[in-house]
């Protein structure tokens, strides 16, 4: 199943209702919510009042993406607004599985995420506990980055262990997905797509591109 999340950081946020709306019609199968903290990552982006207002006005599942130094204190804060999936860092926690247990406790997908410089083995150990794996495939902080296609030897990675293991889990991949490179995501075992720039700012329309990449991950998974 190929599940295509527009990240809202990349809407316009004087029309922020009208463009989840059109990104609701248009197919979105997640609405990826992107929050920065200023330290994490250099960024600051929102937090769980503006990922509330977004829940408010679309019908499809939250996915929230914590790039935060206290993902333990923001799980507090983001759960009631009962997203489909939280997903925070490896890299922001020294053991991440009391956290996952947190989320799973309440009745949340847990998502573990790797920065690109962070090797994935330490992940698959976890699986069975995980609803999604997120392989960031820019630095995290900002959108419009260019793709990081050496990073597909992760996804690889994650795709065999989640194959062999029978889990049921998203692996999405975050950072410079558009038309020209999400075929190559797709082929690497990737299922679940992050686009901001790609989807909000195309062309020929939201719907058009929401369309556009799943025909193209389709086709090439």
């Amino acid at each position: 199943m190929i599940r295509i999340a527009p990240s809202i950081l990349a809407a316009d946020f004087g029309h922020l209702a009208r463009d989840i709306a059109v990104a609701d019609s248009g197919g979105a199968d997640l609405m990826h919510c992107d929050v920065m903290d200023g330290a994490f990552v250099p960024a600051i982006s929102y937090g769980h009042d503006i990922t509330a207002a977004v829940g408010r006005n679309t019908s499809v599942p939250l996915d929230v993406h914590l790039m935060t130094i206290n993902p333990s204190a923001q799980v507090d804060l983001f759960a009631p607004i009962k997203p489909a999936v939280i997903t925070f860092h490896l890299e922001a926690v020294d053991d991440p599985r009391p956290l996952i247990r947190k989320i799973s406790e309440f009745g949340i997908l847990a998502g573990l995420s790797v920065k690109p410089g962070t090797p994935v083995e330490p992940l698959l150990e976890l699986l069975p506990d995980l609803g999604l794996v997120l392989v960031m495939t820019v630095e995290p902080g900002a959108g419009g980055q260019s793709f990081m296609e050496d990073m597909m030897t992760k996804v690889q990675t994650l795709a065999a262990a989640i194959r062999a293991g029978g889990h049921d889990i998203m692996l999405q991949v975050d950072g410079g997905i558009s038309a020209a490179t999400i075929a190559i995501a797709a082929a690497a075992g990737s299922d679940t797509f992050v686009a901001g720039t790609a989807v909000f700012r195309h062309p020929e329309g939201v719907p058009h591109a929401i369309s556009e990449l799943r025909d193209l991950a389709t086709a090439a998974q």
